[in-house]
């Protein structure tokens, strides 16, 4: 984590360490993975579970925000997996789970930038679980939906919309859906998708993907099976468009 010394609820033992790492510092990721090593002799998975949201239209954000999160959600994770490789390689073994969304596989409404980072890591591990399967390396997609977790909060960026009024109506209409109680009540739990990362973590299979969350698979029925104009249709309706 980026800052260790604040971390109250883990507690170091003999199996859980707590390391500095921050995916925009590639030094803290190479001595995160080197100390690992030294700790416990090798590695056998790599979890990119690194990342933020950011909320609104494209034109609202800068370019700051917008290469930032990139630089968190993506070139971050490749940074990792670059890192861990060699390790991997030589041991002829390992699974890299990368954490990317519902929202990897379809976009909601001003989640533009977001959404298409996560395709970015959709279109990299797929690419991945290809290119690494000569060296015994399994590349894994786990994909939630809606989580009670402080994404919305903490963990989003919502763009200044100041200079951007004309936004501002829609922007409202959609905040309030994304926050209406009856809808946030049916949200996963962090510990569901623990378990399913374990369940990735520990396949020996060439599964790919891993969707988690009931709306996650509900999303994802619509868009594969009723195609793309039936659900985006349906998200439409559901914002009020």
């Amino acid at each position: 984590m980026r800052n260790p010394s604040k971390e109250s609820e883990l507690k170091e033992d003999s199996r859980l360490k707590l390391l500095s790492l921050d995916v925009e510092d590639k030094s803290s990721i190479e001595n995160a993975i080197q100390e690992s090593i030294k700790l416990f002799a090798k590695i056998d998975v790599l979890v990119n579970n690194a990342g933020y949201g950011t909320f609104g239209p494209l034109e609202a954000g800068t370019e700051q925000e917008i290469r930032r999160q990139y630089n968190v959600n993506f070139f971050g994770l490749i940074d990792c997996i670059k890192a861990i490789l060699p390790h991997f390689k030589e041991q002829k073994s390992g699974h890299i789970v990368n954490i990317s969304s519902i929202g990897g596989l379809m976009t909601l409404p001003l989640f533009g930038v977001y959404n298409s980072s996560k395709f970015a890591v959709e279109g990299l591990s797929e690419g991945l679980w290809y290119d690494l399967q000569t060296f015994g390396i399994k590349v894994k997609i786990v994909e939630p939906g809606g989580i009670k977790t402080d994404f919305s909060g903490r963990s989003l960026n919502s763009f200044d919309l100041n200079n951007f009024p004309e936004y501002q109506e829609y922007y409202n209409r959609v905040i309030e859906k994304m926050t209406d109680p009856n809808i946030t009540k049916n949200f996963g739990t962090a510990e569901m998708v623990a378990a399913i990362i374990f369940r990735a973590s520990t396949d020996k299979s060439n599964r790919l993907r891993y969707l988690a969350g009931k709306d996650a698979q509900r999303f994802w029925f619509a868009r594969r099976w009723l195609g793309h104009k039936f659900q985006m249709a349906q998200v439409k309706k559901f914002v009020g468009l």
